[in-house]
């Protein structure tokens, strides 16, 4: 078991003011693989006090200077990687190949391009060839940054990394259900040689740390992902002293399927839902059928989703592992249940363990078919291997049905019709449209549209959601 109690503060490793142990269980087995320490008020005023302080020297240093160090940062994650791919499967049950090659190289792929990112930007520009006034993009200051536990290093990497590039201090606080990696990237830093007080870490819980973080008044932004009703909160407690407020929250992805789509649409949707566990906000969870291919691509859903293999986090192979935790594991099995109870037919697993499973939070690949869109199922976020199928009849039924939600994270469509894809892409309300399966390039925004959340995370996107616009007169070359 990791004795992981300490924060990183000012540069240091350092006891909490006041110890409060929490145990950190391994979803695949239910024991506690770590004990960390949930940190106090008195913890982040530290961790603040010690950024604020950095942040009067950090600011002035030159883009070749953090280069450098983001570089020897790269050199070292790239060198620690096998350390970061075992603390992300003990932690939050990411079978050993995904958290080798899509979770913790997320990291380093982050890492990469925002230091090409920075080599590219420029801070400081003409408004344009007939003007004197100068444009000057500077480091909005203090940040207080809290991250989830289903993308662990991707999401710290897409924040952390843009607050060191340009010039911010920060304090990191991740889930504290999987806080191993962001412990263990605390300890990259530290190799790196950043200055002590630039990056800080405390652990903690949403109502304590997270709480202390978002209503600071020394904060000068916070930028959080996680669930909507979190980011309701976090935006209150920020209103108070008027900080920047970045949000990436929950989804309820569409996937449209076209009868003209590409032969294996319904079977890479379902294995894109399920990979991760279902553990991921821009999931295509409900998948929209056209009615002349539903009878076959119903059958291709349930036989795809039987295929998918359910096994222990530390194993090799193609396989999907645990939910996280015991909470997220009821929530899951009570959703699955309303399906069945609201009259929703069950295709393929179901609320029982997978078969030679005794413990674990581990849940079978579940579809539902004849599903509507005002069931539980189909409305809510239930950040599992749960898919829900829809029939529907034309394009604008499909776009009114994948539309009729709060959230607005990733939507996905299926068509070889070059002009149906671009049509429907622009009527779609969301800030990523997947079409025909294809990721996006590395350096696009990533971020929502309405209670999905706000501003946008990777590229140049996110290094500007760190500075401030300041305009200059009177600029005399």
């Amino acid at each position: 078991m990791l004795n992981k109690k300490q924060f990183y503060i000012n540069g240091n490793w350092v006891d909490p003011v006041n110890p409060n142990d929490l145990d950190v269980i391994n979803p695949s087995t239910e024991e506690v693989c770590a004990v960390i320490s949930l940190g106090s008020k008195e913890d982040t005023n530290k961790a603040v006090k010690a950024a604020k302080l950095a942040f009067t020297t950090w600011k002035d240093t030159s883009k070749k200077e953090r280069i450098d160090l983001l570089e020897k940062l790269l050199e070292i994650y790239t060198k620690r990687s096998g350390e970061m791919a075992n603390a992300i499967s003990l932690e939050m049950g990411a079978p050993m190949d995904w958290s080798t090659d899509v979770q913790t190289a997320s990291g380093q792929s982050h890492l990469e391009d925002f230091i090409l990112r920075l080599k590219e930007f420029n801070f400081d520009r003409k408004f344009n060839e007939n003007s004197n006034n100068r444009i000057c993009y500077e480091p909005i200051g203090v940040c207080g940054l809290i991250t989830p536990w289903n993308w662990p290093i991707n999401q710290i990497a897409l924040k952390v990394v843009p607050a060191f590039a340009t010039g911010c201090t920060m304090i990191l606080k991740p889930s504290e259900i999987a806080p191993l990696s962001a412990m263990l990237f605390a300890e990259m830093i530290d190799e790196a040689g950043f200055p002590p007080g630039v990056f800080n870490l405390v652990n903690g819980d949403g109502a304590g740390v997270g709480t202390d973080i978002s209503s600071h008044p020394d904060i000068d932004l916070v930028s959080f992902t996680g669930s909507t009703r979190a980011g309701r909160l976090i935006s209150k407690n920020a209103a108070e002293t008027i900080k920047k407020v970045c949000l990436e929250l929950g989804g309820k992805g569409g996937n449209i399927v076209f009868a003209d789509s590409y032969p294996n649409a319904v079977r890479d949707g379902i294995r894109n839902v399920m990979s991760n566990s279902g553990q991921s906000c821009d999931a295509p969870t409900r998948m929209l059928v056209e009615k002349s291919i539903y009878d076959r691509a119903v059958k291709e859903a349930a036989d795809e989703a039987n295929l998918i293999k359910v096994d222990q986090s530390n194993k090799k192979g193609d396989h999907i592992g645990p939910v996280v935790s015991k909470i997220q594991y009821d929530k899951i099995i009570s959703l699955i249940q309303s399906g069945i109870d609201e009259g929703a037919t069950l295709a393929a697993g179901g609320p029982d363990l997978p078969n030679g499973m005794n413990k674990g939070y581990f849940i079978k690949p579940t579809i539902f078919t004849d599903v509507k869109n005002d069931m539980r199922i189909a409305k809510e976020e239930i950040f599992g291997p749960v898919l829900s199928i829809i029939p529907f009849e034309t394009e604008e039924e499909a776009i009114k049905i994948v539309n009729d939600t709060e959230y607005g994270l990733g939507n996905y469509l299926q068509t070889e019709d070059k002009e149906k894809a671009k049509r429907v892409s622009r009527q779609l309300n969301a800030g990523i449209i997947y079409v025909n399966g294809i990721a996006p390039d590395a350096g696009t925004p990533f971020g929502g549209f309405k209670q999905s959340g706000n501003g946008r995370e990777g590229g140049v996107w996110g290094l500007e959601e760190y500075l401030e616009v300041k305009t200059v007169t009177d600029w005399q070359e």
